[in-house]
């Protein structure tokens, strides 16, 4: 997984300028009955609203608050057999966890990594140890806010090697994203780019 974000970052960028470069040698007479919209438009104003655009807010607003465990939690109360039943039973690898009675005020967080690492390999029973002895605790949390364009918070969640990180606005838990959908919102916004580029160069607009 690791190397093949890093080949999206990687081969995106150089995508990115190959097709910028083309357009950069498109005959400015053929602009107007083309795409006239490029006429005041140089190639860095095309990168900014084209390529790299999208923000976590678009992944979360795009999954929903029921998809893919987004706004699934547990409190700090909670057994951690609970907290993995319930990360099995909704087919996801971590849970949010806030602090009992406030469900938008977040502790922390707690992964599949915690379980085997804090669990099984210390051969601790789940049914009698609380989440909040073994999940990440908010000061030592890397977060993203809603703003935080998408190829940022992929290369932030590739450098600290996690998988799995909370979306942040204020002091309030907005949702949660995964490593699966940063990458599946980079394909997707690559594709989009592509074809919008493709049709202008071929004259589709």
């Amino acid at each position: 997984m690791q190397r093949a974000i890093q080949a999206i970052g990687s081969h995106g960028s150089v995508l990115k300028s190959a097709v910028l470069q083309h357009i950069s040698v498109v005959k400015p007479a053929m602009l107007p009955a083309v795409f006239p919209r490029f006429m005041s438009v140089s190639s860095a104003q095309i990168e900014e609203s084209g390529f790299e655009s999208s923000t976590v807010a678009d992944i979360l607003k795009s999954k929903g608050k029921s998809a893919d465990g987004s706004w699934l939690w547990c409190t700090t109360d909670d057994s951690v057999y609970d907290a993995v039943k319930s990360m099995t039973q909704h087919n996801v690898g971590a849970l949010v966890v806030v602090k009992p009675g406030e469900d938008k005020s977040i502790a922390g967080i707690v992964t599949e990594r915690d379980y085997l690492r804090k669990i099984i390999v210390q051969g601790r029973s789940s049914k009698s140890t609380k989440v909040g002895d073994i999940m990440t605790e908010e000061n030592k949390l890397i977060t993203v806010k809603p703003e935080t364009r998408v190829l940022k918070a992929m290369q932030l969640m590739t450098e600290k090697r996690i998988r799995h990180i909370p979306v942040i606005s204020g002091t309030e838990m907005m949702g949660m994203v995964s490593i699966g959908d940063v990458v599946r919102a980079v394909v997707s916004e690559h594709k989009e780019e592509l074809n919008r580029l493709n049709a202008y160069i071929q004259g589709g607009y």
